[in-house]
């Protein structure tokens, strides 16, 4: 009615009231009456906003390259960013009177694709599919320190980067020499385990050869203990051997010297007993024979006297014609003890 009208901002929305091209009143949040036909009104947003965005970029290796992502930022100096882009609301208050509102985040992402593309061509496709993160702090840090974004007067709260593709033919190119890199890796694991295994068996068969060994060593050196041992008790059965005949040897000696010693008392009591039957016999050298033979007749027996007539009977048989004997004598012979 009659112009006037009442405005109320919300409270993240920063509104402008100009009258006759000087602010008249400024603030987020603020409600006021004004003359419509004499009053301009500037709204800026001042709430954060997420703007999604795909690029299509070219790597350092002539690569065609896709980068999704996001990026969220908010206003920070509305009254700057009226200076630069139209924000004046229709005369209904409610509506923009230009699309520049609209044009902002186009402007943000333009900015975004020249900071990415500047990054890319210093990456190849295999760089930039592997350093999204990296990427991303670069691209943000140029985006922060950038002048756009200081004549803007707006704030980067955060960018992500939610996937980098390449296209089909490089993406399949790449699965290939991945895949044929994860096959060469998956043989040379078996090889690997395979040689391990082998180094293992060879390592168990060395170990059995040194358990062995170390077994034949203890054997011999058994055995040679043995042999010492039996050398050892050869020795001294030797040497028990070897006093045994040195006994043996000096009890011969001995045994020579006494038989030696007998044979010399012997030899002497042969001489004593020749010297004396010499003597004897020297005695008895002028003696009549049958002195002698009665001598030695005297102390006989009755057979001894009979056996001693019957050989001086043979002595004179040429000189005997007839002899008789009566049995009844020889029958007391034969009764007779036989003569020792």
């Amino acid at each position: 009615m009659f112009g006037i009208r009442f405005m109320k901002a919300l409270p993240n929305t920063y509104l402008i009231q100009y009258k006759k091209g000087r602010i008249v009143r400024e603030g987020t949040g603020i409600s006021f009456f004004y003359y419509g036909p004499t009053t301009s009104l500037i709204a800026v947003p001042m709430a954060s906003i997420d703007v999604p965005f795909i690029l299509n970029e070219v790597t350092a290796d002539f690569q065609d390259i896709t980068i999704q992502g996001q990026i969220a930022y908010r206003v920070k100096e509305p009254r700057t960013l009226a200076q630069i882009m139209n924000f004046t609301l229709a005369q209904n208050a409610k509506d923009y009177a230009s699309d520049d509102p609209k044009k902002i985040w186009q402007r943000v992402i333009n900015q975004i694709q020249v900071l990415m593309r500047a990054e890319l061509q210093k990456l190849t496709i295999r760089q930039a599919l592997q350093s999204s993160d990296e990427l991303v702090r670069k691209v943000r840090q140029n985006l922060v320190n950038s002048e756009f974004v200081t004549q803007l007067g707006i704030e980067v709260m955060a960018l992500s980067v939610l996937a980098v593709k390449p296209n089909p033919e490089t993406a399949r190119a790449l699965e290939a020499k991945i895949r044929e890199q994860m096959l060469l890796e998956a043989d040379e694991a078996i090889y690997r385990r395979r040689n391990a295994a082998v180094e293992q068996e060879r390592t168990i068969k060395e170990n059995e050869l040194s358990t062995e060994i170390a077994v034949e060593n203890k054997k011999r050196q058994i055995r040679e203990a043995q042999v010492d041992a039996d050398r050892a008790i050869q020795e001294k059965r030797q040497l028990i051997l070897q006093d045994e005949m040195n006994g043996k040897i000096t009890l011969e000696e001995k045994n020579k010297e006494l038989v030696s010693l007998a044979v010399q008392n012997k030899k002497q009591e042969a001489d004593a007993q020749a010297y004396r039957m010499t003597a004897v016999m020297q005695a008895f050298k002028d003696v009549d024979p049958k002195v002698m033979q009665a001598l030695a007749n005297a102390g006989m027996q009755p057979a001894q006297l009979i056996a001693s007539a019957f050989q001086s009977l043979a002595e004179n048989a040429g000189k005997i014609g007839n002899l008789n004997i009566a049995p009844e004598l020889l029958q007391e012979l034969l009764k007779a003890a036989p003569i020792k």
